[in-house]
C-alpha cells in the first residue's frame, strides 16, 4: 500500500501570503522611488530641464546697444555709426571649416589678414559665439553671398553699424579710436556687459567715456531651425543705447591750429579760462583711428610705431619739454610773492657767472641788456635777471611756488595716460638719480631749462590761470550728455582747482609785462601785436634741444634739423577780458616769437574775429 503525503495547506498559504506581501512592499517601494524621481525631473528640476530643451531649437542672443556719438561743441559728429555689411560664422554650426573658408573666398574677397584674425578669435570665443569673419562688405559682395547663402550653414550676412571717424585726422588723438576687444581686454573688463560686443574704446575720449558711450546690452529669444538660422523671436529685451557725447572743442578751430602748425611735430591747446573748457587740443602728426576700428595690419602699424615723427604721440598730453623763457611770467610771480622789488635791477653783461671767472650762463642777446628791472626782463626776455633771481630764491623755494600753478603734476583732464612732465627739487635728485643737488642746476632751472619739464597742456592750464586773476580751472573736454532717446541733456560743471592766493597787484603787474611783449617797441613779441585789433599777452620761448659749448656759439644753419631748438609760445586774449589761452609747442621752429607765435595768433584770430587764415597760393 503505497504511501501518501499529506499537504500542509496552511503552512504553504502563510509561505504565499508572505512572500507576497515582500513582493508588495517591493514594488510599492520602487513604484514611490520612480514618483519620486519622476516628480524631481519634472517639478524640482523643471527649469533646467525645460533649458536644455529649448537649446535644440530656442537660443538667447545677445542685442550690442547702439554706441553713443561724440559732438564737438556746436554739434559737428566727430564719432559716428554708419551701416555696414559683416559677415557672422558660429563655428559651432559649422562641419568643415578649412573647406567652408575655401567656398567663402570665391564669393567675397578673404585676405591672409582676414583669415588670421577669424583663426585667432575662433580660438579665444565659445564655438556658439558669434564671430565676425570680415566686415565692410562691397554691395557686390554682399549680393553674391545673399544668393549662395543655402550653401552655408552657419554662416549669415548682417547689416551692422561702424564706427567711424568723420573728421579723419583731426582731433584723432581726442576722439579716439574704438577697437576689437582682446584678450588682454577681456581680464580687464566685466564680460557680462559686454556679450554681444565686439568693441570698445581704446584710446581719447572712446575710452575715458566707455561706460557713458557703451550702453546697455539687450537679449532675443529666437526660434531657429535644423541648419541654425532664425525661424522667429520668441520674446526680446531691448537694448538702451549709449549717450551722446558734446566735447567743449571746436571741430573748425582744432582744425586751424592743425594746419596752422603745418609740417612742425608739436602742439597747441587752446582753454577758455573762466572755465577750463578746451577749445582746442592739436597734435601733430597725426594718424587716421578709421584704421584701427577693425584692426590694423602689422605693417600699417609698424610703420606708425616706428615712425620718426611718433604720429601716436599725443603731444599736447603727453609730450614733456623744457619750458623755456615761458616759465618768466611764473618766475615773476614767484619773484614778487617773495618780497622782490618790481625796481631792483640786475646788470646783463651777455652772461651770468656764479663766481668770478667761473662758467658762464649766456644771455640769448651775447651783447648783453644792460640793467634790468622785472618788468623790462619778462618784456625782453633777459636771461641773465631769472638766472640771478633763481639762484638767490633756490630751487625748492621755486618748486614749491611753481607747482600752485601746476606744473610738475596731471591737471587731472578728462583723457587716459596724461604726462605729470617734471619739476625737479632737491628731494627729487636724491630720490630719482641719488645725486645731490648743484647750483648751477638751479640757475638753469630759472629760464625753464635743466631739468625742468612741462606739457604743452600744463603750460595751457598755467596761462590760463593767469588770465584768470589766479583762479586755475580744472581743464575738461566733456560739455554735455545726451540721452537719445529723450534727448535730455546733462551739462558738465566747470571745477575749479584753487587759485594759489596770487595777490591782485603782482597778477596785474606781471599781466601788464605780458601785454608789452606784444606791445611795446622792445617786445619779444612785437610783430605778433601789431595791428591787431585786440590785446594780447604773451610770452615768447626758446628751449634748447642739444646742449652749446661754453666757447661756441648756436648757429642753426649748421644743426640737424631735429636738433635745432623748440619754439613755445604762450598768450591769452583779450587781454582785458581774457576769452581764450593758449600754449604752442613747435618742435625744432627755432624762435618762439617768429614760429609758434603766429600759430597761435591764427588760433585767437579765428576764435575771437571768426577770422580763418588766408591760404597760401600754390606756386605751381
Amino acid at each position: 500500500m503505497a504511501d501518501f503525503e499529506i499537504k500542509d495547506v496552511f503552512r504553504e498559504t502563510r509561505v504565499f501570503t508572505s512572500r507576497s506581501i515582500v513582493i508588495g512592499i517591493l514594488m510599492m517601494v520602487l513604484i514611490a522611488i520612480l514618483l519620486t524621481r519622476l516628480f524631481y525631473l519634472q517639478v524640482v528640476e523643471y527649469d533646467r530641464y525645460s533649458t536644455l530643451s529649448k537649446k535644440n531649437r530656442i537660443s538667447v542672443v545677445p542685442r550690442a546697444p547702439v554706441r553713443g556719438l561724440i559732438f564737438d561743441r556746436n554739434g559737428v559728429p566727430l564719432a559716428r555709426n554708419i551701416p555696414s555689411y559683416t559677415l557672422e560664422v558660429v563655428p559651432d554650426q559649422v562641419k568643415d571649416m578649412d573647406d567652408l573658408l575655401d567656398e567663402l573666398g570665391k564669393l567675397v574677397q578673404l585676405s591672409e589678414y582676414h583669415l588670421k584674425l577669424f583663426r585667432r578669435e575662433v580660438k579665444r570665443h565659445a564655438r556658439f559665439d558669434t564671430i565676425t569673419l570680415r566686415s565692410r562688405l562691397t554691395d557686390q559682395e554682399a549680393a553674391r553671398f545673399a544668393v549662395n547663402r543655402y550653401r552655408f550653414d552657419g554662416v549669415e550676412l548682417r547689416a551692422r553699424l561702424e564706427r567711424n571717424y568723420p573728421k579723419n585726422e583731426s582731433a584723432a588723438h581726442v576722439v579716439g579710436y574704438v577697437g576689437r576687444i582682446s584678450s588682454r581686454d577681456l581680464e580687464k573688463i566685466d564680460n557680462s556687459l559686454y556679450r554681444g560686443i565686439d568693441f570698445l574704446g581704446k584710446t581719447g575720449i572712446e575710452s575715458y567715456y566707455e561706460d557713458i558711450l557703451r550702453g546697455t546690452i539687450g537679449f532675443d529669444q529666437v526660434e531657429t531651425n535644423a541648419h541654425g538660422r532664425e525661424v522667429r523671436i520668441i520674446s526680446s529685451t531691448p537694448s538702451v543705447p549709449g549717450k551722446n557725447i558734446y566735447l567743449t572743442i571746436d571741430s573748425e578751430l582744432q582744425l586751424i591750429a592743425e594746419q596752422a602748425l603745418g609740417d612742425f611735430r608739436g602742439a597747441v591747446v587752446a582753454i577758455h579760462p573762466g572755465t577750463g573748457e578746451i577749445l582746442a587740443f592739436a597734435s601733430t602728426p597725426s594718424y587716421d583711428p578709421n584704421a584701427f576700428v577693425y584692426g590694423i595690419s602689422n605693417a600699417d602699424y609698424s610703420a606708425l610705431r616706428d615712425s620718426l615723427d611718433t604720429p601716436l604721440l599725443n603731444r599736447a598730453l603727453r609730450g614733456r619739454y623744457a619750458p623755456g623763457s615761458t616759465i618768466k611770467p611764473f618766475m615773476g610771480m614767484l619773484a614778487l610773492k617773495s618780497g622782490v622789488s618790481t625796481a631792483k635791477k640786475t646788470f646783463c653783461p651777455g652772461y651770468y657767472t656764479l663766481t668770478k671767472g667761473g662758467h658762464r650762463f649766456r644771455c640769448w642777446k651775447h651783447s648783453g641788456h644792460g640793467a634790468m628791472d622785472l618788468h623790462d626782463s619778462v618784456v625782453q626776455s633777459c636771461d641773465v635777471y631769472f638766472y640771478d633771481l633763481a639762484h638767490h630764491l633756490g630751487i625748492d623755494e621755486m618748486h614749491d611756488s611753481l607747482s600752485l600753478f601746476g606744473f610738475g603734476s596731471k591737471t587731472g583732464i578728462d583723457l587716459n595716460g596724461e604726462s605729470a612732465a617734471l619739476l625737479p627739487s632737491r628731494q627729487w635728485k636724491r630720490g630719482a638719480k641719488d645725486l645731490a643737488w648743484y647750483p648751477g642746476e638751479t640757475v638753469i632751472a630759472g629760464i625753464g631749462q635743466g631739468f625742468v619739464l612741462t606739457t604743452p597742456l600744463q603750460l595751457a592750464s598755467a596761462t590760463a590761470m593767469l588770465a584768470n586773476n589766479g583762479q586755475r580751472m580744472k581743464p575738461h573736454l566733456l560739455l554735455a550728455e545726451e540721452n537719445p532717446l529723450s534727448a535730455e541733456k546733462v551739462i558738465n560743471p566747470s571745477p575749479a582747482l584753487g587759485s594759489g592766493k596770487w595777490k591782485t597787484e603782482h597778477l596785474e603787474f606781471v599781466r601788464q609785462a605780458m601785454v608789452d611783449v606784444t606791445d611795446s617797441a622792445r617786445g619779444t613779441a612785437r610783430r605778433i601785436g601789431a595791428g591787431s585789433p585786440y590785446k594780447i599777452a604773451a610770452k615768447t620761448g626758446t628751449a634748447q634741444v642739444i646742449g652749446i659749448k661754453q666757447n661756441e656759439r648756436y648757429k642753426e644753419s649748421e644743426v640737424n634739423p631735429r636738433h635745432r631748438d623748440h619754439a613755445l609760445f604762450i598768450a591769452y586774449a583779450p587781454a582785458e577780458h581774457p576769452e581764450i589761452a593758449v600754449a604752442v609747442i613747435a618742435e625744432n621752429g627755432g624762435h618762439g616769437g617768429s614760429t609758434a607765435g603766429p600759430i597761435a595768433k591764427k588760433v585767437m584770430d579765428y576764435y575771437l574775429l571768426g577770422k580763418k587764415p588766408e591760404k597760401k597760393e600754390d606756386p605751381s
